[in-house]
């Protein structure tokens, strides 16, 4: 079953459809928490309000089968994390600093054909993470969910509220501005 097959079971009175479809999103939704908030211990109070969000609103019938769960449920945790830094009046939701430098995405579940293979694909990533953290934080969120989250741009637009356009120029910008930072570093973004 689908993610959206399984909301609506849910919604039907199958409580077991909502513990898969958790079990399904919990990774990619709060990695994507964490990403925003920078604390774990913050990410985890989020997850826990976004989820509690999900399943009033799924509750209250306001879930439509337009678009992925998926999408829907980051939105809602987009909108959660919003709510908290207005709440904190913090200006500011990413910034690029010495401490936001990505280190908690996970490079384990890449597939490599041999050790050597291994090395140099992590040690490509990890100068990619850390080109990425020279980034606008616009360009730079961007990059993120598209790459790690696998997300579509259409669902880029959607979770940001942008337009389709927009989502793709900050994609491009980020792009030349990547290849421009590997140049001037003299490093390899690819991988033989």
């Amino acid at each position: 079953m689908s993610d959206e097959d399984l909301a609506l079971e849910y919604i039907d009175g199958n409580n077991s459809a909502f513990d898969l479809l958790l079990s399904r999103n919990e990774t990619k939704l709060f990695s994507y928490i964490l990403f925003m908030v920078r604390d774990r211990h913050v990410a985890e109070d989020v997850f826990q309000d976004t989820f509690v969000k999900i399943i009033v609103k799924l509750n209250e019938g306001k879930y439509r089968t337009t678009g992925k769960f998926s999408a829907w449920a980051m939105r809602i945790a987009h909108n959660v994390i919003m709510d908290r830094f207005r709440e904190q009046k913090v200006e500011n939701v990413v910034e690029t600093d010495e401490e936001n430098d990505m280190s908690n995405i996970s490079l384990s579940e890449l597939l490599v054909s041999n050790v050597e293979d291994g090395f140099v694909r992590t040690q490509v990533l990890r100068d990619v993470e850390k080109i990425m953290n020279k980034l606008p934080d616009s360009q730079r969120e961007v990059v993120f969910m598209r790459f790690y989250q696998n997300l579509s741009f259409r669902e880029i637009a959607e979770l940001k509220d942008m337009s389709i356009n927009t989502a793709l120029g900050r994609m491009r910008y980020a792009v030349i501005n990547m290849r421009k930072m590997a140049r001037e570093y003299n490093v390899a973004l690819q991988m033989e």
